[in-house]
């Protein structure tokens, strides 16, 4: 029996369970405050229930509530990421199966982790301001005081007061909107989610919003700044939200979430993507990304079946999320592009993973493909380990199984076997070992505790298929092996047949290498002209391998693009790769102190530690 608590949440799912969420949201700009109330449906699990506890942090909460009773509460200490459980007394006995509606009126505090709060001149339009929440992994707590486990899974109904000139979206269906009868300044909005989801899917967003229709069931949301380029320059691979929503439905079953809209934010989010239902959160580096959207927006639909429908029960099992949505991402390319796409994109994960190993370190427990994660941040852990450890071993598995016809198979019957639940990597693992019990002693020659349970790389290499890479590897080693006098040799006709995924491929694999001398990078953009392309997978690649290559010029660009967004993948390497240049390190702690306020709380936190600046606060 899997143990009923959370290494990373204080309220125990063992005495009691949230089936609903009701919340009242007055949304301050002024004291950049969240003034709120929500009310938890609770089913008691055991006899004699007199007390529940639930995860805060950093929240005001001034009074408690128990089926309209005064209940009394305490909060008790801080812990350093976890924040403070909130201890709850109820006036009366409860017996198993009862339920009870808490209620709990408190105000957020304006250094709440999971919300950023924009001055109108860190937006698009310099005219309004904008409030964005991230609650994953364990932000939840300090936006609603709520069971903050993956475990828990509930339906939520919200609304939201703004100021009259604002739009609010959350991730869940919009449900009308009204002027506010306390305020005629004010408007509020009104959502329902009526699937059950856990905490760290709710999701708010309060800006000078515009959308455009962009298919039967979805909307592309942003400011109006972005919405003109999206809906233009864009409209290719928009419109394939749609097809990408029915590839995913073949693949995995239906879409259960109703509506699937698409939110632009402004640059300083943290993430490239996330997944919060009805309403992908993507970040706008992805503008000049080309392709670079198709594949995100490929990733965030696959978790409406992996990670929102199936979820990891506890961050321990966070592969269980990822490594089955880049799974399922890789298969909607296969059948969107080709097989030979997904072998593609499957090696340039395969780097990624190498790259987080020598990150961490390859004995650091934090790339076990299931860490342990008592006392751990999972901000701290969080890595490309679990998408591409996990992805490894699940076609691993495939090649194994009989092929991806056959795998995809048991992905589906997964889904649908574990829908609405949290799961944890012992389920799953049991469910695999029934699904394919004619090859039973196939999957015991696996080394599980290997690939489970052991730091560094896994135990399989797979072989891909290399059609696509062989130009990329070919030319790196051009690269790698020429020498100064020869530097002539190379011309612009290099890249003529090289696709975008491509050229970030040949960048990627020349970061793997040692660096390249100066005089190599600066023929390299004599004849590539890569300073002038936009898209950011491309241009955050290639400022790295000129400031590894200790190009003086490249630094100020390098520091640029890490301040100008804030999306970590890009923003946390470049802050090193300028911190270990020697002669820039203070240069790049001066640029990283001069910007933190701009930053969102889990990015500053972040690169503080990566810098080695103190910082000064438990955030």
């Amino acid at each position: 029996m899997a143990s009923a608590t959370d290494p990373c949440s204080f309220s125990s799912f063992s005495k009691c369970v949230t089936k609903h969420l009701n919340l009242t949201y007055h949304v301050d700009f002024d004291s950049h405050v969240i003034k709120a109330k929500v009310a938890l449906t609770v089913e008691v699990l055991v006899d004699n229930f007199t007390s529940l506890t639930l995860d805060t942090k950093d929240l005001k909460v001034s009074k408690v509530t128990a089926n309209g009773q005064a209940a009394k509460f305490t909060l008790g200490p801080k812990h350093s990421f976890m924040g403070t459980p909130l201890e709850i007394t109820l006036p009366f006995d409860l017996s198993r199966g009862q339920h009870v509606i808490v209620e709990v009126t408190y105000e957020t505090a304006p250094s709440a982790s999971a919300l950023q709060w924009l001055t109108p001149e860190q937006t698009a339009g310099k005219k309004h301001p904008y409030l964005f929440s991230q609650c994953q992994a364990t932000h939840c707590r300090s936006m609603v005081p709520c069971q903050d486990t993956p475990a828990m899974k509930h339906t939520y109904y919200a609304q939201v007061s703004v100021p009259k000139e604002l739009v609010a979206v959350m991730s869940a269906v919009r449900d009308g909107q009204e002027p506010d009868p306390q305020d005629s300044s004010r408007a509020i909005y009104r959502f329902r989610q009526p699937v059950p989801m856990p905490s760290y899917l709710i999701a708010i967003v309060v800006g000078a919003l515009e959308s455009r229709e962009i298919g039967p069931r979805s909307r592309v949301w942003s400011e109006k700044e972005y919405v003109g380029d999206l809906s233009m320059s864009h409209s290719f691979y928009i419109s394939r939200t749609e097809t990408m929503l029915k590839t995913a439905e073949d693949l995995a079953g239906p879409y259960v979430w109703g509506q699937y809209d698409i939110l632009v934010l402004p640059p300083s989010f943290p993430y490239g993507g996330m997944e919060n239902p009805c309403l992908t959160f993507a970040t706008p580096t992805l503008l000049a990304g080309d392709r670079s959207l198709s594949n995100v927006i490929a990733h965030e639909i696959s978790h409406s079946w992996t990670g929102n429908l199936v979820t990891n029960k506890t961050w321990e099992h966070f592969w269980l999320n990822e490594g089955h949505t880049v799974y399922l991402e890789r298969m909607i390319g296969r059948s969107m592009e080709s097989e030979q796409f997904r072998q593609f994109k499957a090696m340039g994960g395969w780097k990624d993973l190498q790259e987080s190993v020598n990150t961490f370190g390859a004995n650091n427990p934090l790339t076990n493909l299931v860490p342990n994660m008592n006392e751990v941040d999972p901000d701290d852990a969080f890595s490309s380990v679990p998408y591409e450890k996990g992805f490894a071993l699940l076609y691993h598995l495939e090649e194994l199984m009989g092929g991806p016809e056959v795998f995809m198979g048991f992905v589906k019957s997964y889904i649908q076997m574990f829908a609405y639940s949290s799961v944890t990597t012992e389920e799953w693992k049991k469910y695999l070992f029934t699904y394919f019990k004619n090859k039973v002693d196939i999957l015991n020659k696996v080394d599980w505790n290997a690939w489970m349970h052991t730091p560094g790389m896994p135990p399989v290499k797979p072989q891909y298929d290399t059609t696509m890479a062989d130009a990329c590897i070919a030319l790196c080693k051009r690269w790698v092996k020429t020498k100064e006098g020869d530097l002539g040799n190379f011309s612009e006709v290099d890249m003529k047949t090289l696709s975008t995924h491509q050229l970030i491929e040949f960048l990627s694999l020349l970061l793997q290498e040692d660096p390249l001398p100066l005089s190599h990078v600066k023929r390299m953009q004599e004849v590539y002209r890569l300073n002038a392309l936009n898209n950011a997978e491309i241009r955050f690649r290639w400022l790295r391998l000129c400031v590894k290559s200790k190009w003086e010029d490249a630094v100020p660009m390098a520091l640029k693009m890490a301040t100008e967004q804030g999306r970590m993948k890009f923003t946390r390497p470049l802050f090193k790769e300028v911190y270990n240049f020697d002669k820039y390190r203070e240069e790049a702690v001066r640029v990283f102190i001069a910007h933190r306020a701009a930053m969102h709380p889990v990015t500053s936190n972040l690169v503080a530690k990566d810098l080695k600046v103190d910082t000064g606060k438990s955030t």
